[in-house]
C-alpha cells in the first residue's frame, strides 16, 4: 500500500489515539482499567469474515475482551481488553465524512470504550440519538 505524505502513519495515529482518549474524563478513562490500545492498517480477513463485514473499510474499530461487569464479577478470563483502531479505515471514513481524522478517531474510541462497558451497538445508537 502507498501512504500519501499528508496521510497520519500508524505512530501518528497511535499518538493521536492517546491524546484523545487523555482528553476524555479521568472518571470515564478510571472504568476503562489496563485497556490497550492496538493500531493497525486495517482488519484482518478472519476477522471482517466472523464479523460479516464485506470490506476492510467497514471496520473502523474492534473491541476484544471481556465486558467490565464480567471483569468486576471476576467471571472473565485473563485476556487483557484490547481495542483495535484501524488506520487505512478510519482515513478514508474521515475522507468520505469530510471530518478531521481526531473526531473519527474520537467517536471510534468512545464507541470501542462503549463495548468495554458492555454496550451493545444498537444502545450506543439508540443513546446518540441515531
Amino acid at each position: 500500500m502507498i501512504m500519501r505524505a499528508d496521510e497520519p502513519s500508524l505512530d501518528d495515529m497511535e499518538y493521536m489515539a492517546r491524546a484523545e482518549f487523555a482528553a476524555l474524563p479521568e472518571e470515564f478513562r478510571t472504568l476503562t482499567g489496563d485497556i490497550m490500545f492496538v493500531l493497525a492498517e486495517e482488519a484482518e480477513t478472519k476477522t471482517l469474515e466472523q464479523l460479516g463485514a464485506a470490506q476492510a473499510t467497514q471496520l473502523l474499530g474492534l473491541y476484544q475482551g471481556a465486558p467490565l461487569a464480567a471483569r468486576l464479577a471476576n467471571m472473565a478470563g485473563p485476556e487483557p481488553s484490547m481495542i483495535f483502531l484501524f488506520r487505512r479505515p478510519i482515513l478514508h471514513y474521515a475522507q468520505q465524512q469530510r471530518l478531521a481524522v481526531t473526531a473519527v478517531l474520537r467517536h471510534v474510541l468512545i464507541h470501542e470504550i462503549g463495548h468495554h462497558f458492555g454496550l451493545s451497538d444498537e444502545t450506543m445508537a439508540r443513546l446518540a440519538g441515531n
